[in-house]
């Protein structure tokens, strides 16, 4: 839980993605409070295209993970070699244990007939994240290569497209945050121009 003096940047300097997560229960409250935020997030049109399914129940769980794994083994499979070493140094497989480690899952659908979903979609997602690292559950965004499975397994109208699956808990993990400064993505007026010669010409525009 983020104290009184906690604020924005903060929660988004501190939050990491977990792979690893332990067995401690988790207080479904808390889950509901970062997601009335993210129900607040703007979208195309005010169309709010964004469904959430939180899952608890573990048979559901290892249904989910069954299927992620297939499509992941097969995307595994065919990618080139470099992602494949790039994927081995970060530990990546196509096992996702964290599926059914976590306590709960979240997953997120998109209405695909509404102007902008994506874009509103991950609009409501970065709501959420930082949230649930307020309250102090660690999360992940994993995105399965193939996703149509998920709308059989669980009743989703066709009309919805699932957009990331979020794996939330406890974290075992306790890593550092890799980021660019903002002199490496940041520049005044046009491409490569220090963001400092619009803070020394007091410009606004």
């Amino acid at each position: 839980m983020c104290n009184i003096m906690c604020n924005i940047l903060d929660l988004a300097r501190r939050r990491i993605s977990v792979r690893s997560f332990l067995s401690t229960p988790i207080d479904l409250r808390d889950v509901l409070y970062a997601l009335d935020a993210a129900r607040n997030a703007p979208s195309g049109a005010n169309k709010q295209p964004w469904r959430f399914i939180i899952v608890t129940d573990n048979i559901l769980k290892k249904k989910i993970r069954m299927y992620c794994e297939e499509v992941e083994k097969e995307f595994h499979e065919r990618i080139p070699e470099w992602m494949k070493l790039w994927l081995r140094e970060k530990g990546i497989s196509w096992r996702k244990e964290f599926l059914t480690k976590a306590p709960a899952l979240i997953m997120v659908f998109g209405k695909t007939r509404e102007p902008y979903w994506v874009q509103s979609v991950w609009l409501a997602i970065g709501y959420l994240l930082l949230v649930l690292e307020e309250e102090g559950l660690a999360s992940l965004t994993y995105t399965p290569p193939k996703v149509k499975w998920a709308n059989e397994l669980l009743g989703v109208p066709e009309e919805y497209m699932l957009q990331t699956i979020i794996p939330l808990g406890k974290s075992k993990e306790t890593r550092a945050k890799e980021r660019l400064g903002l002199d490496s993505i940041v520049y005044c007026n046009k491409w490569g121009q220090k963001y400092d010669m619009c803070l020394n010409s007091g410009e606004n525009t």
